[in-house]
């Protein structure tokens, strides 16, 4: 039994780790596969070590296959092939009760706040599994957490078929946004500087343009018949993504906050009054969206394959961490933690 330890100064060191037998409402895993996300590489370069307490055993991108139940769990059984909700919930501040667990108030994030998945073994609440279906690997699994923040931003958006959407970011986020798009129905269009990013959404015949080279504005004019994007969203974190999101949205378009933004940005407000705009925000995920991201997933509507830029096992995770730090062309890095 091994497991990862983030021990700060973009280290990691592999101890011997514990099995946790669960708790009446847990469940205990066999840890498949773990993602490396944007989160685990702010923590990697060590600005959340406040948060995180290292050292500290991080990871929430994850299938498992449930090795062992909680005496109150019946809806699951040793076998199942499954992935984990991270989102450990009060269920009782004015979040909760309102039936909005995913911001509660008391909020722990699994992976971050609590121990996480960079091991062979993770003991975790029933409510947070996931079931996926037998045509579903465990690899693809654990890209269902991303691809379940894509979902959470389609619903919140409100996006239906035939509308006009523009991503603004080609990272992994941006393009898994982009794909939900496509699926309900809408027209996408990306706008991203880095050309391998561009190269990878050619790949699901998704259209680009580098706002660098090309006027964003004139182009999704141009794109829209004039009208502008019936929904924006802002998945880049970067100030001129912010003053475009305004610059391009249709009268009455809603724009969807996906980024998170370490600084507060200045906000061209008088486009809100003066086109009616809506601004939603938009916080990883709820019980539907993961629902959602496996149907999607399942049915053969997305394809996740191509998002694995590489699988490294669990002992060389420094290098799996190494490999993806300040890369522009990689997607997903998978950490398998399965025991040999």
């Amino acid at each position: 039994m091994q497991a990862a330890e983030y021990i700060g100064n973009k280290s990691f060191r592999i101890v011997e780790g514990k099995q946790v037998k669960p708790q009446a409402d847990e469940v205990r895993l066999d840890v498949g596969f773990v993602g490396i996300c944007g989160t685990d590489m702010h923590i990697y370069h060590g600005v959340m070590d406040q948060r995180v307490n290292p050292p500290h055993t991080i990871g929430h991108e994850i299938s498992g296959v449930v090795a062992e139940l909680g005496s109150n769990v019946t809806n699951l059984k040793v076998g199942d092939r499954v992935v984990v909700r991270p989102l450990d919930y009060c269920g009782d501040c004015p979040a909760c009760n309102a039936g909005h667990s995913h911001v509660c108030h008391n909020l722990k994030f699994m992976g971050i706040d609590s121990v996480g998945a960079f091991q062979n073994s993770w003991t975790v609440k029933a409510r947070t599994i996931h079931k996926l279906p037998d045509n579903v690997t465990l690899e693809q699994g654990a890209l269902i957490e991303p691809l379940s923040v894509a979902c959470h931003d389609i619903s919140r958006s409100r996006l239906k078929a035939g509308e006009k959407a523009v991503v603004i970011g080609g990272g992994p986020i941006g393009q898994l946004v982009a794909l939900v798009a496509k699926s309900v129905g809408a027209d996408v269009l990306i706008s991203e500087v880095n050309n391998e990013r561009r190269k990878f959404s050619a790949r699901f015949d998704i259209e680009t343009i580098n706002p660098l080279e090309q006027d964003l504005q004139e182009y999704v004019s141009k794109w829209s018949d004039g009208k502008g994007a019936d929904v924006v969203f802002e998945v880049s974190g970067v100030q001129p993504a912010v003053e475009a999101m305004t610059q391009i949205a249709a009268v009455r378009g809603r724009i969807c906050m996906v980024a998170i933004h370490s600084q507060k940005p200045p906000v061209d407000l008088f486009q809100f009054f003066w086109r009616e705009l809506e601004l939603v925000g938009a916080r990883v995920y709820e019980d539907a969206d993961f629902e959602m991201a496996i149907d999607l997933v399942a049915s053969g509507k997305i394809d996740l394959e191509p998002f694995i830029t590489s699988v490294s096992e669990l002992a060389d995770i420094s290098s799996a961490f190494a490999s993806m730090d300040n890369n522009p062309t990689g997607m997903k890095a998978l950490v398998s933690c399965q025991i040999k």
